[in-house]
């Protein structure tokens, strides 16, 4: 993975400054959003550990409460397991003027739940065929759709997984999963890469940010997704991610050392 550029090494006073700045420039997108009716899916994937739950945290800070959502699915009841897969999360599809943000998503199947075996191949199959059609339609609705991908080192993983387990504030975090995660870091590196080469599509691209550095990381994602939006006084020097950090995925990146082995 590429060396991250190092906000973090300037201080927590620096790293507050600038997004205290993105997030009044999220304060101004949501104001445009409103008065447009829109509605907005922010997808937020990636290995455990990656930095999920923090990132979504700054990101929703000052947003408006009641037009924000934060979606996390549980582990699906005897009732949904019967029903067509998409069935459960479309309830939790935004409404106008509704921003959610999926703290993972649909695309568990394609992840944790093939790598562990709470899948068959062939809903695996079904879903990887039928993931970009359903999200194509959505876009067609007008929803507008971002995917987020958080990539980690297993270095780092293993250091965060672990810090879980001595953390008593982190412990909530800790779940029988996270065992598994470094233990089959290879299948799950094979599982995201065939996730990303079926299901990045015009509509809806994979977008990659490196999350070694958490501080980075969140503050690349927030530039990211305002600069993927027009809205009135935008501040375009604040929303230019650095594409060391975040790129969005094409078939060559894995070849080109983009994405941690």
């Amino acid at each position: 993975m590429a060396r991250t550029k190092g906000d973090d090494d300037n201080g927590d006073g620096r790293y507050g400054r600038k997004l205290r700045e993105l997030q009044i420039e999220l304060v101004k997108l949501q104001r445009h959003l409103l008065k447009e009716n829109s509605r907005v899916l922010v997808i937020i994937e990636g290995r455990d550990g990656a930095g999920k739950d923090g990132t979504i945290k700054r990101l929703v800070e000052h947003m408006s409460p009641r037009d924000t959502r934060v979606h996390a699915p549980q582990k699906p009841s005897d009732r949904e397991e019967t029903q067509w897969y998409f069935q459960r999360f479309v309830p939790h599809l935004p409404s106008a003027d509704e921003f959610v943000i999926f703290n993972r998503s649909w695309y568990n199947r394609a992840g944790v739940e093939r790598v562990m075996g709470f899948a068959s191949d062939e809903q695996v199959e079904h879903f990887l065929h039928a993931v970009v059609p359903f999200e194509e339609m959505l876009v067609r609705d007008g929803i507008a759709l971002r995917k987020y991908y958080l990539d980690i080192t297993k270095k780092e993983q293993k250091k965060r997984l672990k810090a879980r387990t001595t953390d008593p504030l982190k412990r909530w975090k800790s779940s029988p999963i996270d065992a598994a995660a470094t233990e089959k870091w290879h299948a799950y590196s094979k599982a995201r890469d065939d996730m990303f080469a079926r299901t990045s599509h015009v509509d809806a691209p994979w977008r990659v940010v490196h999350s070694d550095v958490k501080k980075v990381a969140r503050l690349e994602l927030i530039r990211d997704l305002l600069a993927s939006f027009d809205y009135p006084h935008k501040d375009e020097k604040l929303t230019r991610p650095d594409p060391e950090v975040l790129f969005i995925w094409t078939e060559n990146a894995r070849q080109e050392g983009r994405l941690a082995k």
